[in-house]
């Protein structure tokens, strides 16, 4: 247990479960709803239990519970009315919640079990784009905020990667392609936020385009190499952090002469970067999109 964060101020409780402090606070002094432990200076801290408690307490208040009725239940019947909600709630937020746990508890198991009783409901890819997702975004808020260490994001995001590798095998193994463009994937020089990049890889595959998926920071140069081999190719790039803001007119640029003088070649974009120029104005072989579900439309 060393290794698990199992303190919390009433900010990391705030962040975790989306319950403003000042919430908590009420909850606690007029429902005995948390048992906090307090430090010399009367600063609040909270254990596992009492997250696990709250996220419990809040998903079933934003599920019409009131929060008077919620008071009054004991542990374990908090537990089974979660379960029961959860296997009505369109909306999933109890699977968010309890693969937050996991990662905070490091906990495969629990992660494990959370992902196969979502595919036996709905299948991976909507498990992604309904939970990973929009888990991912808050995880991202949580590491800004120093709720949670890069090291559970690490374990988070590497249990996501095996469930993307694990099902585009799947499919990329039944070699079923029908079109006739070429994908090439890869992210640029020193950027390794490869996940949305992977999804798109499932996605065109599933599409049955050729797609070639070369990953985490590939230099211009490297992708030059391509058009000796194919006369039809959409290169695909995410900017998450990389290049940065001064350097993206720059890097377009270079492109541009390398790669796009043959008018059947096109560069299409995603990630936050590109939120630093004016895509209106890019090349006219060059396709900015805001989503990942944008681009998927476009195939």
């Amino acid at each position: 247990m060393n290794n698990i964060k199992n303190s919390f101020s009433i900010k990391d409780l705030e962040n975790l479960t989306g319950v403003k402090a000042h919430t908590i606070r009420i909850w606690e002094k007029r429902y005995d709803l948390l048992e906090p432990e307090r430090t010399d200076t009367n600063i609040r801290t909270y254990d596992l239990e009492n997250l696990q408690k709250l996220l419990n307490v809040s998903y079933l208040n934003a599920n019409g519970f009131k929060i008077s009725k919620i008071a009054e239940m004991d542990h374990d019947e908090i537990c089974e009315v979660v379960k029961k909600t959860a296997e009505k709630d369109i909306t999933h937020n109890h699977a968010i919640s309890t693969f937050k746990l996991a990662m905070l508890n490091f906990d495969q198991k629990l992660f494990y079990e959370t992902y196969a009783g979502l595919e036996k409901e709905k299948g991976f890819i909507n498990i992604f784009y309904d939970d990973f997702m929009p888990l991912m975004s808050e995880i991202g808020l949580l590491w800004q905020t120093d709720t949670i260490t890069p090291a559970h994001e690490h374990f988070l995001t590497t249990l996501i990667r095996q469930k993307l590798l694990v099902n585009t095998e799947i499919i990329q193994s039944q070699n079923n392609i029908t079109k006739h463009q070429t994908f090439v994937l890869y992210l640029p020089d020193n950027e390794v936020h490869e996940l949305g990049l992977m999804l798109l890889n499932y996605e065109i595959i599933s599409r049955g385009y050729h797609c070639i998926f070369l990953g985490q920071s590939v230099p211009i140069n490297s992708l030059e190499d391509l058009l000796n081999y194919y006369d039809d190719i959409t290169f695909v790039s995410y900017f998450t952090v990389k290049p940065e803001k001064d350097k993206i007119s720059d890097y377009i640029n270079e492109f541009e002469v390398k790669i796009l003088e043959n008018k059947n070649m096109r560069l299409w974009l995603l990630g936050r970067m590109l939120s630093e120029i004016d895509v209106t104005s890019l090349h006219k072989q060059i396709t900015a999109f805001e989503s990942i579900k944008g681009l998927v439309k476009k195939l």
